[in-house]
């Protein structure tokens, strides 16, 4: 089992920054991949941003690609995801997942909210 907590959403204008991050307990931390999806309101859940167990394959979407930088800190046990140049069409919940099995996200957080106003 893993729980993960999000923080670090908030409201901010465009071509701003914000550093979410993602707390991950439970299962040893560096044995798993872990990723950022993010919803916006009447849309589907969409992925952002993935980094392999040791950080050193990651993967974006094309919409954040070059603005948005994903890393990990295996100490401490958390996931991070830079958010630069941020654009109104970023706004949505932002959620970390954690990969165990390399076969689909199983666990997930609860959720942190970004607004980027225009």
């Amino acid at each position: 089992q893993v729980q993960l907590v999000e923080s670090g959403g908030g409201l901010v204008q465009a071509g701003g920054s914000l550093r979410l991050s993602c707390a991950a307990s439970g299962r040893t931390f560096s044995s798993y991949a872990m990723g950022w999806f993010r919803q916006a309101p009447g849309k589907e859940r969409e992925f952002v941003a993935a980094i392999s167990w040791s950080g050193g394959s990651t993967y974006y979407a094309d919409s954040v690609k070059g603005r948005f930088t994903i890393s990990r800190d295996n100490a401490k046990n958390t996931v991070y995801l830079q958010m630069n140049s941020l654009k109104p069409e970023d706004t949505a919940v932002y959620y970390c997942a954690a990969d165990l099995e390399a076969g689909g996200y199983d666990y997930w957080g609860q959720g942190t909210q970004v607004t980027v106003s225009s």
